[in-house]
């Protein structure tokens, strides 16, 4: 394994730790008494971000198959 696809798994992971972390918070702040509809709104949005991210990481850690 290289150091570019090292640094790409460690990156992937940290984004996986993150997205993780954004779906606890939200899931609290949607229970919460009263309910911040902007801040919940922004972190789904961010949610949503880091999700593509990681697909994008782990379309490219794979190597590409010719058919």
């Amino acid at each position: 394994m290289d150091e570019a696809s090292i640094q790409l798994k460690e990156k992937l992971e940290a984004l996986k730790i993150e997205h993780r972390d954004l779906d606890a918070v939200i899931g609290q702040l949607a229970n919460a008494q009263p309910v911040d509809l902007f801040q919940l709104q922004r972190l789904k949005k961010r949610k949503l971000v880091l999700k593509d991210m990681i697909l994008k990481l782990e379309s490219d850690l794979l190597p590409d198959i010719i058919a």
